[in-house]
């Protein structure tokens, strides 16, 4: 089972790591590497707080804006077909490809939550099913 916790617009994945005895995780969705590790539940996920915390304050000491994970863009390949299939449903729909595609993610992104048990208002603390 992945962990993962949120803690402002950071994303962290927990693993264990049996040898050690240790949870560790990552923040993910960014090129600059930020680790956190901890013994207990409550350890990692404050170090995983004080991770994001020290980045931010490293970030703003040297100057330099913070990495996003999340920029709002992304690119998606289709097929020809699926291009075709898309662009007519938006037509259809009377909105561009954009509006309809981002529409219809950000519902079956919320259902797709739903079925798991997640609310998509506060993803603090909560695991993904394998």
């Amino acid at each position: 089972m992945t962990t993962l916790l949120e803690y402002k617009g950071y994303v962290g994945k927990i693993e264990i790591d049996f040898d050690a005895q240790i949870l560790h995780g990552e923040v993910m969705y960014l090129r600059d590497v930020i680790t956190f590790q901890g013994v207990t539940t409550e350890e990692v996920q404050q170090a995983f707080r004080d991770s994001v915390d020290d980045y931010l304050e490293f970030c703003e000491s040297e100057g330099e804006e913070p990495e996003k994970p999340f920029s709002g863009k992304f690119i998606v390949r289709l097929t020809a077909e699926q291009h075709r299939l898309v662009s007519i449903a938006a037509l259809s729909a009377g909105s561009s490809i954009n509006a309809w595609v981002t529409e219809h993610l950000s519902r079956d992104a919320e259902k797709e939550l739903n079925e798991r048990g997640i609310s998509s208002l506060n993803l603090t603390d909560y695991k993904l099913k394998p």
